[in-house]
């Protein structure tokens, strides 16, 4: 597939919400541009993001087996970055709509938690270019990532902070088996009971982000680009999505506690008090 691919997702909308993108030949890019501060709905994550994380994985797979038929040894060379809507720089997303959330019994069951386990098993590398706020589901979206670059903040504030010890809300069980597994104890303790809001240095102290970048939503996406240019290569064995699962981007009793939440979870209460 040429690097010049672009699709606006949903297909056919008059409004889409995302755009896929492909700006070299082992980059892929999904920006995220719903409203102001993407705000992850149903047909967001439904129609846009889980139909453009397919593509990726199927032309990949497809490029991939085609080009070992053809012993070219950069087959598979591919990674991913997840960036916010690239004419601002406030938000990489604010998480829920909260109403539309509460509204629907089976949103984390069907739509939300599937989105965190295609990620969680996605098998070329993942960056997340987090251009600004990242609250909530935000964060949580950008945890799951294999990488974070996230901007220094100079232009604007930029804050990452999961807020619902101040809203009442419970954490649902797939947030708390992430984030146990990507942070330490004492940041889980600053995270979720203080709902503390990291800036960007406090972020990178705390291991929530691994780099910042100054440049605002270009110098973030700049930075990603290279990390994902870096990282492609590892995908060329095809075990990239199997390893980081059971060994590097989660613990394995962390990995089973989070595979097994997931996938069967409509046998479990959809939410728990962290």
């Amino acid at each position: 597939m040429s690097s010049t691919f672009m699709l606006r997702l949903p297909v056919g909308s008059e409004t889409p919400l995302l755009t896929l993108s492909r700006p070299t030949a082992t980059v892929w890019q999904i920006e995220l541009h719903n409203g102001v501060d993407n705000r992850l709905v149903k047909t967001l994550v439904n129609d846009a993001f889980k139909p453009a994380l397919q593509i990726v994985e199927r032309e990949w797979r497809k490029e991939r087996a085609e080009g070992k038929a053809g012993k070219d040894e950069n087959a598979g060379a591919a990674a991913l970055v997840i960036v916010g809507r690239l004419d601002q720089e406030k938000f990489f997303s604010n998480g829920f709509d909260l109403p539309s959330v509460i509204a629907d019994p089976s949103w984390l069951q069907a739509t939300f938690d599937p989105l965190l386990l295609q990620l969680l098993t996605f098998p070329i590398p993942t960056v997340a270019a987090i251009n600004g706020h990242s609250f909530a589901a935000g964060a949580i979206l950008a945890l799951v990532c294999d990488f974070r670059v996230m901007t220094d903040g100079a232009k604007r504030n930029a804050w990452m902070c999961m807020n619902e010890v101040d809203l009442g809300a419970a954490w649902p069980v797939s947030f708390g088996a992430i984030t146990r597994a990507k942070v330490s104890v004492s940041v889980l303790r600053r995270f979720a009971f203080d709902g503390h809001r990291f800036t960007p240095p406090e972020a990178r102290d705390a291991g929530l982000v691994d780099e910042i970048v100054s440049g605002g939503t270009q110098g973030v996406l700049k930075r990603a680009r290279e990390i994902a240019e870096d990282k492609a290569p590892k995908a060329r064995g095809g075990g990239w999505g199997v390893i980081k699962v059971c060994t590097s981007a989660l613990p394995v009793g962390e990995c089973a506690r989070m595979l097994t939440f997931l996938m069967l979870y409509t046998h479990r209460k959809s939410c728990i008090a962290l």
